[in-house]
């Protein structure tokens, strides 16, 4: 076996790892597994996934911005990178600014141009125009959400918040 494949097969295991780390919600512990995988396959797609997940959900987004601008710039058709990469440009919603709030929603419909039903892109979208009481955009993004996944409590609820939110007030 080549000094290569040796890399490889190592990652893997390593990713796999960390995938479980991730899975269980325990993403400090599955960031070092997570970087080491990296270092050994720095362009591998599931590994920039998982890695740019571990650093989001540890509140380094500084780091997952610059992993995953580069990641999309060497995989530009994986919505998941897009994904990763909108939520690290976000952060916590309601202290991001709204350059980066623009950002996160270039970045949602990148990942929605690539799979127009990508996981949570609407949504994202949807919340981040409730964020702002844009409510016409929030509602439009609500609709998309329901559209993509009808199943979604979540953006159902908050639809019909926005309506409300949207509807003129009764006049006296």
């Amino acid at each position: 076996m080549s000094s290569s494949d040796e890399r490889q097969q190592q990652a893997v295991v390593l990713l796999n790892e960390g995938a479980r780390l991730m899975h269980a919600q325990r993403f400090a512990e599955a960031l070092p597994v997570l970087e080491r995988a990296y270092q050994l396959t720095p362009d591998d797609p599931d590994v920039l996934v998982n890695l740019g997940g571990a650093l989001i959900m540890t509140a380094k987004w500084s780091r997952a911005v610059a992993l995953l601008e580069r990641a999309t710039r060497k995989h530009p058709r994986h919505d998941k990178l897009w994904l990763n990469l909108a939520a690290a440009y976000l952060g916590r919603l309601e202290l991001s600014s709204r350059s980066r709030q623009d950002q996160a929603i270039a970045a949602y419909k990148r990942a929605i141009e690539i799979n127009p039903v990508a996981p949570n892109a609407h949504y994202n979208i949807a919340l981040i125009y409730a964020e702002r009481k844009d409510w016409s955009r929030a509602i439009a993004w609500f609709e998309a959400a329901l559209r993509a996944n009808p199943a979604d409590r979540d953006a159902a609820r908050l639809l019909a918040k926005a309506r409300r939110m949207h509807a003129p007030e009764d006049e006296d």
